[in-house]
């Protein structure tokens, strides 16, 4: 496993209490030191990493992050390793990956996620793959060990346009919440009614019913930050240029996001789209003369 982020550490705590021999390699090497009681296994280098591993998992923040550990990994790995991606990065840098692993005959599996550190915890991840079936049969007990469902939706990218989609509407979901929540309260509806009424509605998905607590308590630690999200819809927007379509509502979302970002709440959950909301209505009523 290489890169111990909240998601990365999560995957690599579910692995070693499933049994795998768990060889862990972080860039902050104090992440990876930290599974080391648990029984992992600490590379100094993801070259090192990768000579001694069948199944090698990346977790990874962006594309130039992908980009460079998987030369590394591909530079190092012997023929017949699987490489599985779990990032959510843009199909171009998964398909230049694709292009070198083949050239190292390593398999090459694209299996961003849906979930979160606490999801991976509780066993529940999901995972969206795309690739040679032959390889995922391969690795499939692994991906089972750290949660229960994979979806295998094609050969190359259609991964990484799933796991966009599904981000693109969860943000689209946070912001609609969040306006919805505005104008109730600025209507005089408290807003445990209004989160109430919506959750057994036609409109309450998981996601609303996941976000009630922390709205309710005004609690916006972050599951999934502003800033990520950001990102991934700005990699929504640009695979959505590359296929010739257009997305109105991404667009008003990322300059929201974007928005937000700038006011502070960079580092924040991305629910906070309704305290920047909410702040944002507060602004304008103090201006009226």
């Amino acid at each position: 496993m290489i890169g111990l982020g909240n998601m990365g550490a999560a995957i690599a705590e579910r692995l070693l209490d499933a049994g795998y021999a768990l060889v862990v390699h972080n860039r902050s090497p104090e992440k990876a030191v930290a599974l080391e009681p648990r029984g992992a296994i600490v590379a100094g280098t993801a070259e090192e990493l990768a000579a001694q591993a069948d199944v090698v998992l990346t977790s990874l923040a962006d594309d130039d992050a992908l980009e460079s550990v998987a030369a590394k990994v591909l530079d190092a790995a012997r023929p017949g390793t699987v490489l599985v991606d779990v990032s959510t990065v843009s199909p171009d840098a998964s398909a230049r990956v694709a292009s070198r692993a083949e050239a190292a005959q390593v398999a090459y599996l694209r299996a961003p996620v849906s979930g979160n550190p606490g999801v991976v915890r509780a066993g529940n991840l999901t995972f969206i793959v795309s690739g040679a079936r032959e390889a995922l049969e391969k690795v499939e007990p692994v991906l089972l060990a750290i949660g229960p469902t994979v979806h295998h939706v094609g050969q190359e990218e259609q991964a990484r346009v799933v796991k966009l989609a599904i981000n693109l509407m969860i943000g689209l979901l946070a912001q609609s919440m969040s306006e919805a929540l505005v104008l109730g309260e600025g209507s005089g509806v408290s807003r445990a009614a209004l989160l109430e009424v919506m959750g057994s509605s036609a409109v309450g998905a998981p996601f609303v019913k996941y976000k009630t607590d922390a709205l309710l308590r005004d609690d916006y630690s972050a599951t999934f930050t502003m800033s990520l999200m950001e990102k991934d819809i700005d990699l929504a927007l640009r695979a959505a240029e590359h296929a010739g379509v257009q997305l109105p509502l991404a667009e008003q979302l990322e300059g929201h996001l974007r928005a937000a970002i700038d006011a502070g709440y960079a580092d924040d959950d991305f629910i906070a789209l309704f305290q920047f909301l909410r702040q944002r209505v507060q602004l304008d009523q103090e201006v009226v003369p």
